[in-house]
């Protein structure tokens, strides 16, 4: 009994999904192989280096310029996933229970792609460093406010401000456990991992009458999957861009935070030259979206 119970958790329904979603093939993003590949047509190699080696924000690139970037990511995501959604629609209602399952996985695969993406223009560390399959506990908390930034909900997204700020002031390269696990993030961290779960069921109700009509589900469910990824998507990307975490005057240099008032005279210099360099990059580039 108490088994069914955990099952029909909407907490432990959502993580559960998480943890499957996760452990899908393609899902996970390597952090240095993106970035590299992602800034590539935008900026010089130094700034590359030094975005993966510390933060696209230490390396000076602005704001403005990896939103174009994030962009990129995005439309490129919600293509795929668009494109699988419709395709995994075509069966029709007897095979719904091989095909709904699967294309829940997926969508949950691509939000989980695209927010790491994100993460990691706007200076998040790497949330899957350590080998293996297990998500730690501190990834799992902020992956679930992430999801619920994208969903709308605005105690994930005052959470996850809290977060990116305990992480600026201590110059932090790695997320803050104990806040994330234990601390005062975590309560928040279950009360979202609750509302998606429930909200998870009802759009799995939506996709299911969708795959009901063979040819015509997979236009609707495509449809469906493009009205929803792209602004929960564009929802995590205008949030993340507007946290202090992502802005070039918040640099770490030997273990300090270097601001405008430290560094004025010669911050402003470095910021126009990387802002000059990445826009001499970006006259020449090339253009295909990153993968």
């Amino acid at each position: 009994m108490k088994q069914g119970k955990e099952v029909e958790n909407p907490e432990s329904r959502f993580f559960a999904l998480l943890l499957a979603a996760a452990k899908l093939p393609g899902v996970r993003i390597h952090r240095e192989a993106y970035l590299r590949s992602a800034l590539a047509r935008h900026c010089s190699e130094d700034d590359i280096r030094r975005a993966v080696e510390e933060t696209p924000a230490a390396a000076g690139i602005t704001v403005e310029a990896l939103n174009k970037v994030a962009s990129d990511s995005i439309r490129y995501e919600t293509a795929k996933v668009s494109a699988l959604s419709a395709a995994a629609g075509i069966p029709g209602i007897i095979a719904l229970p091989a095909t709904v399952p699967a294309d829940t996985a997926q969508y949950f695969g691509h939000m989980l792609r695209i927010a790491q993406k994100l993460a990691y223009l706007y200076s998040w560390p790497d949330l899957f460093s350590d080998e293996g399959d297990d998500v730690d506990d501190a990834t799992k908390g902020v992956l679930t406010l992430f999801f619920g930034v994208m969903f709308g909900t605005q105690s994930a997204n005052a959470a996850v401000g809290k977060v990116a700020g305990m992480m600026a002031e201590q110059v932090a390269k790695k997320l803050p456990q104990k806040a994330l696990t234990h601390g005062a993030i975590y309560p928040i961290v279950k009360k979202v991992a609750g509302y998606l779960g429930v909200k998870m069921t009802t759009q799995s109700f939506a996709t299911t009458v969708s795959k009901a009509i063979p040819l015509i589900g997979a236009a609707v469910s495509g449809g469906l999957t493009l009205a929803t990824f792209l602004p929960m998507a564009k929802r995590l990307k205008k949030h993340l861009s507007s946290l202090p975490l992502a802005e070039p005057s918040h640099r770490a240099m030997d273990g300090e935070v270097l601001d405008s008032e430290v560094v004025e005279d010669h911050g402003p210099f470095a910021t126009a030259h990387a802002d000059q360099r990445c826009a001499d990059a970006r006259a020449t580039a090339v253009q295909n979206p990153p993968s």
